[in-house]
Order: structure tokens, then sequence, then C-alpha cells
């Protein structure tokens, strides 16, 4: 198989109630930062069954995997959060829950208050800090009239520990509709089998206790 001209970006394809087909891609790597061992063309698994993960090995098959998205899922809506030198940007919708706004500034992603989000809570360098921090490119902010959504990474995917597939660099993902306000230059894409947003990561790894022994 011809490999993809330098400058071209790598490809996830998403096949129906089946793996990710990824091409082109060179960086491949486990929770820890370590390289995984990648090919020209590879699937990975994204029903959460697959005995030699994060690679596919048929199990969606055999389990009735479907990869349609549910009614009852976190509506896809944007919403604006405006401050004094920062708007800030949020879709719960394709939240993977991280935690990395919650944890990094509790004092401008509040818990249990409303509104959730306080622009003026922190310093603006803080604010940027996390929010490029986000993997799943639910957050962005503007300031000065200009929207900030998309950050300069090199190409990759990466496993986060027990959770989605983290994507960088422009991967791009084919014949997939993103949700309004989301970076297609980074997102979180379902590996546990249950989000329901799929192919997108919505923290529903959490809920279904999804383990991955990375050896």
């Amino acid at each position: 198989m011809a490999s993809n001209p330098p400058d071209s970006k790598p490809t996830i394809s998403c096949k129906q109630d089946g793996p990710y087909l990824v091409k082109g891609l060179t960086v491949l790597r486990n929770s820890r930062g370590d390289a995984i061992l990648s090919k020209e063309s590879m699937a990975l698994c994204r029903c959460g069954g697959s005995r030699n993960k994060p690679f596919c090995d048929g199990t969606h098959a055999k389990i009735g995997f479907e990869d349609s998205k549910k009614t009852e899922r976190t509506e896809d809506k944007r919403q604006d959060y405006a401050g004094k030198t920062i708007t800030i940007h949020d879709n719960r919708g394709i939240c993977a829950h991280a935690g990395e706004c919650t944890d990094r500034l509790p004092s401008v992603w509040r818990m249990a208050v409303e509104p959730w989000i306080e622009s003026d809570g922190a310093s603006v360098e803080a604010i940027i800090e996390t929010i490029e921090a986000c993997p799943s490119g639910a957050l962005s902010y503007t300031i000065n009239g200009a929207l900030h959504k998309d950050w300069d990474n090199a190409p990759g995917i990466s496993l986060s520990k027990n959770g989605p597939y983290v994507v960088t660099g422009g991967v791009v993902l084919e014949r997939v509709e993103f949700g309004e306000g989301a970076s297609r230059e980074h997102f979180t894409l379902c590996r546990c089998g249950a989000s329901r947003n799929k192919p997108f990561c919505d923290g529903s790894h959490y809920n279904t206790d999804f383990e991955h022994d990375e050896g």
C-alpha cells in the first residue's frame, strides 16, 4: 500500500458498527507516553471488548456493537461565558470529563455552582493554559474578537488511562459531523463502546468502569 504524501494528514474512518480504521499515522502512544508499534494502516478497537487493545480483534461482531448516537445524549450546544477580557466557550456535549479544568482552576470551573464558569475567576494566562490542556476540544476562548480553538500539536493518537483515544494535530476524522464550536485539531474518541455521542467520548467510560491493562 502506498504511503500518504509527506505533507498529508493521517486519517481516521469509522467502520460501521466496527473499529476505527487509521491510515498514515506514525505516532501512537500509550497513557504513559510510550510508543506503540503502529502500521501504515491499522484498526483500533472502539467496542471496548478487544483482548488485544488498542487494536481490534473482531469482538465487535460477537457482542453486537452498534455505533449510532443516542437520543438521550447531552445536547450539542456551545455556551459562551463572557468575562472582562476573555470569553470562554464550552460544549458539554463533547466533553470527555478529563477534569483538567475543574482540577486546575476550580475558581473558574466551579462544580455545583451556576453559572458554572466564572471567566474572571483567574488570570487570563492561567485560563488559556487550562483550556489548552483540555483534550476533547469542548473548551475554546475568544480574546479581542479572535476565536482560539486549535493548537499547534503534532499529529498523533494517545491512549488516556482507562479512557478515550486522544487525537491531536489535525488528524482527519472522515465523514463525521463535529459538535458546535468543536476543534478539528484535537478531540477525543470513545474506546469503551458506551458513549452516547459516538464516535466522540462523553465520559461514559467512568460509568462502565472501563479498564485497559496496558502492561
